[in-house]
């Protein structure tokens, strides 16, 4: 046999350096103490352990997700009101930009959630090696996130897999998704995250070549790739793009923790050792592009992005993952820790009014009055007067429905059956909602990702239906055509404001049909000076082409 039989001479080789990955920096959150109790110092052979509970878990994660679904970061304010203050921002930038302000406000009453999409719980734990629990700490944190969801206005968005086909919601926002890991030394630190679907769907994995490491080369590959991202994850984005990384799946998380501003702590510069590192000037770079795109926040301007986070990584020599997310207007994390002193949660903003105007300014533009209680012909005749960009004031009746509900209705189509007559004679509404509040008559209720309907688009109208729909983002060159085929538009309504739209614009909600589907199940909704703008019009013009997005 030509196997050996034993390891050969060891040679000798220098001593070993530990250089970690992602070496941060102090740790500069502003924290507040959420308890002490559940929390013990003992001695275990001679040393100290900090022992936690597992009640100090779970009551640490319900805080957390409560917290994040109605307050949100001072920077991220801050960046909002420059906007206002910017005298190089579009009209369109600071209507936005004042409209979140204002959602902010009203999310902050802890009663309507800021964004009706609120999220897939996501826990990052970092347990230090002196410190002990039960063992069941994916359960107790678990846990901590569904009681927030079941106590507070948040929707569950979570869909089990009964079969490759079929899917029920869990009616409990689980399964979280739970990562522990082993790192530090007496301290359990944490990172809890509330994903909605449309950041998360502008999560993108590139594997390109080496070859693209020349300046020119990335700047060009980075701008294409930007542009895909759309406005359907409701900017202005904080933008992570991250270059290289050891394996597919480490670039994309390092892209989700950049997005969240977790390794704003980086050093600036690599090493022969192989750490990450922020690169500050390509950051500045790429700011710059994103505002010369002239996609702005939504519907046209500069504030396509508030910030930019490129992070640099080793990688294999034949491989260069390139990594591409964002986190939304709905900026959701926050920071966590338990030490011996007690169980800490970050502090995010309570008080957002002190970021708006001291007056209202006049933003946006004029608005034209739609009544959308009138025959849909005349809906059609009266939005066929004005080209798109008009900003609109919609009250009336409208239709709410979505994915599943759209698929159950080309089921009749396809079986022979027509449309039913609410979808012919109302404008359609692409949103699911969050749990109706006591008092209130509607919970958080923005608009969701139009894109998800395109392939619909064309077969409904030739039905009669869908043809004024409402939602947000940009859409398919499918969806410009049918609109001009068909004669129907498109409008777009302002993403992350669902807050903002629950208390002011929506006054009566109901169930039409399929309340089985939970949130999306078709609701008949009665609005007041709902805004929005004409995206697509009966003619094939389409604001998003123009920005080189449809």
């Amino acid at each position: 046999m030509n196997a050996p039989t034993a390891f050969p001479d060891q040679k000798p080789v220098p001593p070993y350096k530990h250089t970690p990955l992602f070496p941060l920096g102090a740790d500069t959150t502003p924290y507040k103490k959420i308890t002490t109790e559940g929390v013990r110092v003992e001695k275990v052979l001679g040393k100290d352990m900090l022992v936690v509970s597992r009640e100090a878990l779970r009551a640490l994660s319900e805080a957390a997700f409560g917290d994040i679904n109605h307050y949100l970061r001072p920077g991220h304010l801050k960046q909002l009101r420059s906007i206002l203050d910017d005298k190089e921002a579009s009209d369109n930038d600071k209507f936005v930009a004042f409209d979140f302000l204002k959602n902010a406000n009203i999310a902050a009453g802890g009663v309507l959630p800021m964004c009706q999409d609120t999220g897939t719980a996501i826990i990052m734990g970092k347990k230090g090696c002196n410190v002990i629990s039960d063992g069941d700490d994916e359960a107790a944190l678990s846990e901590g996130a569904r009681d927030a969801y079941l106590r507070r206005n948040l929707r569950y968005s979570q869909v089990a897999p009964l079969s490759m086909y079929e899917e029920k919601n869990t009616a409990n926002n689980m399964p979280a998704q739970c990562e522990i890991y082993a790192e530090g030394d007496d301290a359990y630190k944490f990172m809890f995250m509330a994903k909605g679907g449309g950041s998360a769907n502008k999560s993108f994995l590139f594997q390109a070549t080496p070859s693209v490491l020349t300046k020119d080369r990335l700047l060009a590959f980075l701008k294409e790739k930007v542009l895909t991202l759309g406005t359907a994850a409701c900017p202005p984005y904080h933008l992570a793009i991250v270059i290289g990384g050891t394996s597919a799946e480490l670039c994309m998380k390092t892209v989700k923790l950049a997005s969240a501003r977790y390794l704003d702590a980086l050093p600036t510069h690599g090493s022969a050792d192989g750490n990450a590192f922020r690169d500050l000037e390509m950051e500045q770079e790429i700011l710059k592009m994103t505002q010369s795109l002239g996609v702005g926040a939504q519907f046209g301007g500069k504030y396509f992005c508030h910030d930019v986070r490129v992070i640099r990584m080793p990688r294999h020599g034949a491989s260069l993952p390139i990594g591409l997310g964002v986190s939304c207007s709905a900026d959701r994390q926050v920071l966590g820790k338990i030490t011996r002193d007690g169980v800490y949660l970050e502090e995010l903003e309570h008080n957002p009014a002190q970021y708006l105007p001291a007056v209202e300014q006049a933003l946006g533009g004029e608005v034209v009055r739609i009544d959308l209680d009138q025959p849909m012909q005349d809906i059609l005749a009266a939005l066929s007067k004005h080209p798109i960009k008009t900003r609109l004031s919609l009250s009336g009746t409208m239709i709410v429905a979505r994915d599943s509900a759209h698929a159950k209705l080309r089921e009749r189509l396809e079986q022979g059956e027509p449309l039913p007559d609410y979808f012919k004679n109302h404008p359609i509404y692409y949103a699911g909602p969050a749990k109706t509040p006591e008092g209130y008559a509607s919970g958080a209720f923005g608009p969701t990702t139009a894109g998800r309907m395109d392939s619909f688009v064309d077969q409904f109208q030739a039905a009669g239906g869908s043809m004024v729909m409402l939602a947000k983002g940009n859409r398919a060159p499918a969806v410009r055509e049918a609109c001009k085929k068909h004669g129907g538009f498109y409008l777009g309504s302002i993403g992350g404001a669902a807050a903002n739209l629950a208390e002011h614009c929506i006054k009566k909600v109901e169930v039409v049909e399929y309340p089985e589907l939970g949130m999306e199940a078709i609701w008949r909704i009665e609005v007041v000076d709902f805004p929005a703008f004409i995206i697509i019009d009966d003619k094939g013009n389409d604001f998003f082409k123009e920005l080189n997005l449809g």
